[in-house]
Order: structure tokens, then sequence, then C-alpha cells
């Protein structure tokens, strides 16, 4: 890697205001500055200039402080969607739009991206990454970073290192090879320090071979900073910090989220008692002073960026990424675009979008583009049906369309003490996140109160998210008025990533209101040491047999020219706090798919979800495409890549194969370790080293037009590639470049992606990609002399569409 320039004449002043300021700070008021002041921000030091830095999740929009549909954000696709795009631009542009949410939202610091590895495709969380190769990866990455913070606002590349499942996430000791630590897991990290200087890191929950990464001193203090001169802040995952002095001498500078943390007055005690050196404090206040500087909350340092970029049209962006993103996987008989005729359009998905991930990358946005909406404003009028055909859906989901509810705040006498609204049936509060006039010492209850209108008519169920005692009634009759204990293996976040419960059964009527409210009794969850109010209320339809509505979607796939049916995943399937058990989709989705297919041959099957999915029936439809988790605006563009508006414009940023042939699937530990015995291979590589043919290969994607690779040459490590758009349409082409050694052992993947560049090109025109090839492309980590070495010898520049279709090889000698 390249090393760090030397600070530029802005820095250097910046550099002296933060001396400045900490010279005036004295012990109470550093340690204070380093424990959150309450769960998305640090305290203010009026003192010495410096406002409270806030903090807020991502990475596919800004929550901002509050975790409510009352405050929308724009909600971008997934990130497994922005790495399909390969396109860094395309990535530093949806970084300087967060940015500028960011800053409508007096937000300081985004908590994004996310670059762990799909080391597996049942990691839970797999949708918040971006891809199972760390070229690809640390390349979008540090496109973000730079699209962020060129818009003044810091980033926390997360989550450092090795955070790549989520079973047992806070105590896992992740067994991992120094080899692989470095080539596979720190090497995004390391890309995203040395091309984006990002001003923050976030460390993760797990253990790495031993030591837990918020008192990781060798990769902190040693590889992170020391090695690749990172100069940032180090803020924990959230309740990460265990030991006040293991997470100071680790180098971690800022324990989240507050009050109660192991800084603040426990690490001046410790100062005090000679247990830590206060100049180790002063590192780290340095570190936080340093990025309050960056992003303009300390007075007398300019800010990093002084002059914003221009406002982003946030929609519009939103649906260029997902529309770019869309990987077409399959597309026999030219069945996309759609042709004139009439369209059946099936799946409970296409009606009720699922347009993002669960967990802490949950946003609110202001209005969601359904695929039926999208493709109801595209096609003309008439010529679209719609049947739900089966529902992923199989148990409660937090209560929305229907309902009207607002929270009503009690005291322990029963006395109202303020009210708040509650658009989508959760109540997610956090630290000083409550409805005005309410203070966590004085309130006892809260009540969601309100009315539901059914769209169906028939049984409902109603259920409850969360853990203590509740009180559930609904049409006048109360159902449930217990304690609801937390699942025994449940996640310390359950209220916010748990399953509901249901708890009561009742005959409605469609199209009559009826009066429902459920009660908590707020009591503080042991384990989380921060003030935090957290349930939801929770509802399921009536649910029809399963086979009539495929019966139903089936006939109307007959009757029309085409069929499109969507399927999806759900938040129980892949969301922050879980791993997956399969990779089949929910429901009777794969029996709807089959029945469609035998019903319409012209059968093309939209599958949204945010990471790889069994696919049984892929050859039985005409058309497999894969729009990722697509954001608020991706039924619209859906209905611009169906209708051939625009192409699809994605590759496949992870392999996509059945569950049963995936080379690496342990993410459960045992015995609290969970070992990376497949050291290297990971992904493609393992595929490749395995033998085993995966549905859909790393890089793969089709568009609306035909490509042929004309020539490659190498100077150097520069690689000029041409290519030919042979098609009838123009398009975009992702060529790709991979580098094979000659006579790679056992123990080095038989090639690996080297670089990548789009061009674009009209029927009949050729284009020429410029892929540099990285230095590190040719070097392994020799672990017996702990450095990188440079492997000289004979190696293929193969390039292609993807792993597998390589179209031109050359060799050089190095």
């Amino acid at each position: 890697m390249a090393a760090q320039p030397g600070p530029a004449p802005a820095d250097r002043a910046r550099e002296a205001a933060v001396e400045a300021a900490l010279g005036k700070l004295d012990l109470d008021a550093k340690t204070r500055l380093l424990a959150g002041r309450d769960t998305w921000s640090l305290p203010a030091l009026p003192e010495i200039g410096l406002t409270s830095l806030v903090m807020s999740d991502g990475p596919i929009g800004v929550r901002g402080v509050r975790w409510t549909a009352d405050d929308p954000s724009v909600a971008l696709p997934s990130p497994t969607a922005l790495a399909a795009a390969w396109d860094p631009e395309l990535a530093r542009r949806a970084g300087t739009l967060l940015a500028q949410e960011a800053r409508r939202k007096g937000v300081h610091v985004l908590l994004a991206p996310t670059v762990n590895l799909h080391r597996s495709p049942l990691g839970g969380r797999h949708f918040e990454a971006y891809s199972e190769d760390p070229y690809l990866t640390g390349v979008i990455g540090a496109a973000y970073v730079s699209g962020v913070q060129a818009g003044g606002v810091g980033t926390t590349v997360k989550h450092f290192v090795a955070n790549d499942a989520e079973t047992d996430r806070f105590t896992v000791n992740n067994l991992v090879s120094e080899r692989a630590l470095r080539e596979l897991y720190l090497a995004p990290f390391e890309f995203i320090v040395a091309n984006a200087r990002p001003w923050g890191v976030m460390t993760a929950y797990n253990t790495v071979n031993g030591t837990t990464m918020t008192e990781h001193r060798r990769l902190v203090n040693e590889v992170l900073r020391g090695e690749w001169g990172f100069d940032g802040c180090n803020v924990s995952d959230w309740t990460a910090a265990r030991s006040t002095v293991g997470a100071i001498e680790g180098g971690l500078d800022v324990a989240m989220p507050g009050p109660h943390t192991v800084y603040g007055a426990p690490l001046a005690r410790a100062v005090r008692d000679g247990t830590v050196a206060e100049a180790v404090v002063d590192g780290a206040v340095r570190n936080v002073l340093r990025l309050a500087a960056r992003v303009g909350a300390l007075e007398g340092a300019e800010p990093a960026v002084t002059e914003p970029p221009g406002p982003v049209d946030g929609a519009a962006l939103a649906r260029e990424i997902a529309r770019r993103a869309f990987v077409l996987v399959k597309n026999d008989s030219g069945a996309l675009p759609l042709r004139p005729g009439t369209v059946a359009l099936i799946g409970a998905a296409a009606r009720d979008a699922r347009v993002l991930g669960g967990g802490s990358a949950t946003v609110f946005p202001a209005h969601v583009v359904s695929p039926l909406d999208g493709l109801t404003a595209a096609l003309p009028e008439g010529t679209l049906s719609y049947a739900v055909g089966a529902d992923p859906v199989t148990e409660l989901s937090v209560a929305g369309q229907g309902f009207e509810l607002r929270a009503v705040c009690r005291d322990a006498a029963g006395d109202v003490i303020g009210t708040g609204s509650a658009p989508n049936g959760a109540i997610q509060w956090m630290g000083s996140d409550l409805p005005e006039g309410v203070t966590h010492d004085r309130l006892h209850t809260v009540e969601l109160t309100g009315t539901f209108t059914p769209r169906e008519s028939g049984p409902h169920t109603f259920g409850i998210k969360g853990s203590g005692h509740f009180t559930l009634t609904v049409a006048g009759t109360t159902y449930y008025d217990e304690t609801q204990h937390p699942a025994e293996d449940g996640d310390r976040f359950e209220a916010f990533f748990g399953a509901p419960v249901p708890r009561a059964e009742v005959a409605l009527t469609a199209g009559e209101p009826v009066a429902v409210s459920l009660t908590f009794v707020v009591a503080l969850p042991d384990d989380i040491p921060f003030e935090v109010v957290a349930f939801a209320l929770c509802h399921q339809q009536p649910r029809r047999d399963a086979d009539e509505l495929i019966a139903e979607a089936a006939e109307a796939a007959r009757a029309a020219d085409t069929a499109v049916v969507v399927v999806a995943t759900t938040e129980r399937v892949e969301s922050e706090g879980f791993d997956r058990t399969d990779l089949a989709l929910p429901g009777r989705q794969d029996d709807l798919v089959r029945a469609v297919a035998a019903a319409n041959p012209r059968t093309v099957v939209v599958v949204n979800s945010g990471s790889p999915v069994e696919l049984p029936w892929r050859d039985d439809v005409a058309a497999v495409l894969l729009s990722w988790f697509p954001g608020q605006e991706g039924g619209a563009a859906l209905a611009d890549v169906l209708t051939g508006a625009h192409e699809p414009g994605g590759r496949l940023p992870t392999t996509w194969g059945p569950l049963a042939d995936a080379p690496v699937t342990r993410v459960v530990p045992e015995n609290g370790e969970l070992a990376y015995t497949e050291d290297l291979f990971i992904g493609y590589r393992a595929w490749e080293k395995e033998g085993r043919t995966p549905s859909y290969p790393f890089g793969h994607g089709l568009g609306y037009t035909d490509w042929t690779y004309e020539s490659v040459e190498v100077d150097g490590t520069t690689a000029k590639v041409r290519v030919r758009n042979t098609g009838e349409r123009p398009g975009r082409e992702v060529v790709q470049v991979y580098l094979a050694p000659a006579g790679s052992g056992p123990g080095r993947p038989a090639r690996r992606l080297a670089g990548f560049a789009g061009v674009q090109a009209g029927p009949g025109e050729s284009a020429e990609a410029v892929v540099e090839l990285p230095r590190r492309a040719f070097e392994v980590w020799d672990e017996a002399s702990d450095t990188w070495s440079f492997v000289k010898g004979s190696y293929e520049i193969q390039v292609g569409r993807s792993i597998t279709d390589r179209r031109i090889t050359v060799t050089i000698n190095v």
C-alpha cells in the first residue's frame, strides 16, 4: 500500500487547534469526552468550544438520533446492491448523498460502511456487507468513505475485524490465521485507510485469536495505527467495551453508548490510582478532538470541508443505483425486456415491497415504490394484472398498513406525562429520545393505542415483540396480561431484532375499524447498560389457503403474455442479530414459481433478497433478475429495467449456489470458538478449490446487448482491454481482470480479482478499459517473516465477464 502523504497546511492548523484544546482539559473532562453522553452522542465541552458529536446508523440511509418513521430518511439500495454495480464513482455519489442527509439531521459521524466479508452465505448480516472479495469490497468501501467525507461528515469503517457472522457475536472467539487476516479480512480496511483516509473505525464485538477486538492492542495500535498510519477515532460497537484498562490500552478511543460505560469516571479512577497513564488517555482524547475538528465541531479549527458539494436528488439517485445494481443472471429467448402485451404480476412482495434489511441498517423512507406501483405507472392501462400467489411472511410483522396509533406515556400513578406518535407500531426510544416532557425516571408505562382497519375479513393475529409485562386489548377484549420473557438464547437487542410472539386471534371484517391497545410496563433489561424503551405491536393478516392462492396465480399467469413473479426473503430471514440456517425462500414461494412456470413459459422471476438464496426452479423459468434490497425507489427502477428503458447493470459481487454445495457454511461456534479452517478459501476461491459449480459465479451478469473481447495489452502493471458492443443497443460492460499465478500450490488460490473497469459503447462501437494491477495482487503474507512478500514468476492475466467466463489471456513475468 502507498505511504500516507504528509500533513497539509490545513491539517497542521487543525492539529494545533487540537493540541490547544487538549491542553485546557482536566482529567475528568478528558475521560468524560471518551464516554457516550447518551445513545448517539458525545458530551459537549463548552470550555474549549466543543459541541456534542452526534453519530447515526447507516449504511443505506441516515436514521438520525430517533428510531422512528416520524423522522424519514432517504433509503438507498442495500450494500450488496451497491457492490453489484461495480462502480466506485456511483458509490462515491451515494456517500455524497448520505453526507447531505447527515447534515440535514444534525449528524457528524455515520456509522458505516460495513466492510466485513461474505465468508459464508449463512451470515445473517450478509446484505449489509459488500462482497466475498476483499479487493472489490475495498474499492467500493473507499469510494463510499470518500463521498461521505467529501460532504464534511465522518465515517466509521466497521466492524474491525472478522465480524462475519451473528451467532454469539458478543462472545465468539474467531480463530483466524495471520495470513487469512492479512489477505482477506484486514485487506478492505487497509485499502480504505490508504486510499480514503477514513476519520473513524468501529471495533467489533467479537474476539480474534483470544483477544476481544475492543482490547486488541496488536491489531489496533500496531497494525491499524502503526503500520497503516490511521489517525482517526476508534469507536466501540454499541456495548462492546468490557474493560476500562484493557480498552484504553488496546487503542479504543470512545466507548459507546453512554452514560454508563467503562470510560468516564472509571477511567479517571484508573489514572489516579496509577493503573493507566494519563498520556494514554491524552492520545484517545486527541483522536476524538481531531474528529471533531474535521467535522466542524471544534471552535478555532477549520473543518476539513468548508464548501459541501451541491445538492443531490435522493430519490433519483436511489432509483439509479437500484437499476444499475440489478443482476440479470438468466435471460432465455430474450424474455427481457418485456414485449408488448399483457403482464401478470405475482407475489406478496410485489405489493408489499421489502426494500431494506433488518437491524441497525433500518431507516424509514418517506415513501416506498413497490413493484406493483412501478409497473402500474410504466405499463399501458389495462395490460397489468396482480395476484398474491404466496406470501413469504409466515409470522407476524410490526403493525403497519391499516393501523393508526399513538403512544401514551404514564407515571406510576397512572397520570399521563406525555404523548408521541407511533406510525409503524414500534417503540424504539433510546437515551433522551422520548416524547416531550417525558423522562426515564418518571416513565412507568407506555400504551400504544388507536385503531386498526383491516383490508381483509377473517381471523387476524396480534402479537408482541419485546420482553416485559404487556397488556394487549383488541376490540374491547383483553387477550394477554402477563410477562413475556426473552428467548433463552436471544440477542441482547431482542426487542429490536427478535421474533414476535402471537398472543391473540380475532375475527374482523374488512373496512370496519376496531380499537387496539398494547401497554408495556417499562423495565430496563439487565444486560443493556443504557436507557432504552423498545417493544412493538405486531400483526398478521388472515391466512388464506396456500394452494388456492397458488392456483389463482397460475391461472393469472396462463391468461397473460408474460408472468413476472416477485419472490423475497423477510426480516426474520435476513437481519442483524442472527444467522440463517438455510438458503431457502420462506413459505411456499418455490411452489409458486413452479406452478407459474408450468402455466406460462415466459415467466420472469425477480428475486428480492439481500444475499444468496436457492433457486431450485431456475432451469424452468425464462429469466431471473436479482433485485437485492432495492431501496425506496426499487419498484420504479424495476419498471425501468423490465420495460427496457434501462438495462440491468449489475454483476454478482458474491457467488450464488445451493447450500449443499457451498464450501464454507459453519457460522455456529463450538465451545465459544469459531475456527476459520478454510483459511484463504472463501467465495469463488473456495468454489474453484473444491471443483464445484455454483448456480451463478462471481462477476456474472447479463445486459441487453452482447460484447466481444478483442484484445488485451499489458504494459508494466497496466492492462488495456479492447471490447466491442456487438449487440443492437447501447450498454455498459464490466471488464474484469483476474491474476492467476503459474503453478499455484494448494495454499494459494488459483486466481484472484486484480482489477476491473466499466466501459460504455453503442451498437457496433468499441471501447477501451484501462485497469491498473496493484502491487498487492502479486504479494502474499509471509507468516515466517511477518511481512508482505512479492512473489516473482509467471502470471496469467485473465480478462473476461466473470470468474468463469474468461475471454482473453496473456502471460507476464514479474
